[in-house]
């Protein structure tokens, strides 16, 4: 009996000094915790101190830099002697490549009847990107000015050029809107107002025109834009041409209009892959009535459309002679 009790005895203090043990851990692990904790708070906060001071440092750095680009470099760090003779060697190479390949492109035209209008269009659009490429390369390649300089220089070269030469960037402005509208093309038959030509070229303030005879005619682009254009062939090489003749009223149409026909067709200047017309109209002149015959045909090219419209007149007159379907008396 004393030995179970001892037993019995045992197993209590066992378990209290166990359960006492357990407490010791237990009170420990609190108290490691809250210290944890508090030196993670501790940590939080020094973190976050840092990150204030990165920031504001950051911050600052990122204005100065800002402050730096924004300021624009001086004078001799863009106009240096170095810049100014790789630009001139720049200029030069794109006049002479510009002009060559213009050269190059007006041979070819001149070469082939049929090609001659949409070669000759290329020039224009070779010339504008060819110098619009040597002055991307010589500012962007060589001079590299910041994008705050080039907006300061932008805003006032345009408004200096703005207020002081308003007609030249309207003539500049029409001449880039000839270009992409495409009204006519180099080597069209047009007429704006009272001229009437061959286009020869196609500038950026200008457009020139040779007349019939060969008088060559400047006219600004803007007046070509606020102004009827006429095109008589439309990028084609063959166009219209129309010659009057006045005969008596008393003709007989039916074989003036086979005549004329038949003259038409003879000329080495026709183009036949289009047809030809004969209308008669009639008008009253010095109190005389007269029948004005209209002969349309297509001359095969441009260049020679009033050698066609002289042939044609020529060849009409005398075959109405010699076949009696007009008396030379008739027509004084």
């Amino acid at each position: 009996m004393i030995r179970v009790l001892i037993i019995i005895f045992s197993f209590i203090s066992f378990i209290a000094v166990g359960q006492e043990e357990k407490d010791a851990v237990d009170t420990s692990v609190v108290a490691n915790a809250k210290k944890d904790s508090t030196v993670v708070d501790q940590l939080k906060a020094e973190a976050d101190t840092i990150a204030k001071e990165i920031k504001n440092e950051s911050s600052t750095t990122l204005i100065e830099g800002v402050r730096e680009n924004l300021q624009p470099p001086s004078v001799t760090d863009l106009i240096s002697f170095g810049n100014i003779f790789w630009s001139i060697v720049f200029l030069v190479i794109g006049y002479f490549t510009i002009r060559f390949l213009s050269v190059v492109l007006e041979s070819f035209a001149e070469r082939s009847t049929n090609y001659r209008i949409t070669i000759k269009g290329l020039i224009p659009i070779v010339k504008i990107s060819g110098w619009a490429f040597t002055l991307f390369i010589i500012i962007a390649g060589i001079f590299q000015p910041p994008i705050a300089t080039v907006l300061t220089v932008t805003a006032s070269v345009g408004i200096a050029i703005g207020f002081a030469a308003q007609d030249i960037i309207k003539n500049i402005f029409g001449g880039i809107m000839i270009l992409f509208d495409r009204p006519f093309q180099v080597g069209d038959k047009i007429e704006i107002g009272k001229y009437y030509g061959e286009v020869v070229e196609i500038g950026l303030r200008s457009t020139r025109v040779i007349t019939p005879d060969d008088s060559l005619v400047s006219v600004p682009n803007a007046e070509v834009m606020n102004t009827s254009v006429s095109n008589s062939n439309t990028g084609e090489p063959n166009c219209q041409v129309v010659a009057e003749i006045y005969l008596p009223i008393t003709t007989d149409t039916a074989k003036a209009r086979q005549i004329a026909i038949e003259a038409a067709q003879v000329s080495r200047f026709i183009y036949l892959n289009k047809p030809i017309a004969v209308l008669f109209f009639n008008e009253v002149k010095e109190r005389r009535s007269y029948l004005k015959m209209r002969l349309k045909a297509y001359v095969s090219d441009i260049r020679n459309e009033f050698a066609f419209k002289s042939d044609m007149t020529e060849i009409v007159m005398r075959e109405l002679i010699e076949n009696g379907v007009v008396d030379p008396k008739d027509l004084h």
